[in-house]
């Protein structure tokens, strides 16, 4: 691949984590690295290129209270309702189809401490197969019937009217911190700003029309 054009999907990533910050704590946080690479043997010269640090999972569980288990199988809907409505919500809105809950597939979940009843939180990673980001490599999903990443599909379950306003209302307060923290991010091209700016806002339209809302997160939404 191109290694401008490699870097700026980097980025774009980069960009999907910082995003999913500024909505909610139980989240992996990131950091930029400028990492220089040379060839032990010589046969390329060396470079440098953007990369990014993920937050350990378990420093990650320790600064939400909560703690990581290893090998847990949990339906989607057992786990924490308003979080999974986070991300589910998120995940619609970066177009990404790559997640699984069940499957622990781009997901970890992380339990409160010291509460052994406790149903686990969701937390997803790894967006690089998103819409957002817009790979080359990302292929539409034959199961979701799309034609592009981009085009958005629900994946989560059906949620009330009052449950979906609550979470839209995050997205909502959010709004602006979200598109400066992209207008800001001067590392991608100004165009592909404008781009990942014009196609939020087209999430947002969606989440401020009712009747989109029903057809999309209630009457469409998954079943099983």
């Amino acid at each position: 691949g191109n290694g401008a054009d490699d870097e700026q999907l980097v980025l774009k990533e980069f960009l999907v984590y910082k995003i999913y910050n500024l909505l909610e704590q139980k989240s992996f946080r990131v950091r930029l690295l400028k990492v220089n690479y040379q060839d032990s043997r010589n046969k390329m010269k060396p470079f440098s290129q953007y990369a990014f640090l993920i937050e350990d999972d378990a420093d990650m569980a320790k600064r939400n209270k909560c703690v990581k288990k290893e090998d847990q199988q949990w339906q989607t809907e057992s786990t924490d309702r308003n979080t999974m409505t986070m991300v589910a919500v998120f995940e619609y809105m970066i177009s990404n189809g790559d997640w699984s809950v069940p499957n622990n597939h781009n997901t970890k979940l992380i339990f409160e401490k010291g509460n052994t009843g406790a149903v686990p939180y969701v937390v997803p990673y790894d967006f690089d197969h998103s819409g957002f980001v817009n790979a080359s490599y990302a292929l539409a999903n034959e199961l979701l019937g799309t034609e592009t990443v981009t085009e958005r599909v629900y994946r989560g379950f059906p949620r009330d009217m009052e449950e979906l306003q609550a979470t839209f209302e995050i997205y909502r307060k959010q709004k602006e911190a979200i598109m400066s923290l992209i207008m800001n991010f001067t590392l991608l091209k100004e165009r592909t700003r404008k781009e990942i700016v014009a196609y939020l806002e087209d999430f947002y339209k969606t989440i401020n029309d009712k009747r989109r809302v029903q057809s999309i997160f209630i009457d469409n939404a998954r079943t099983k």
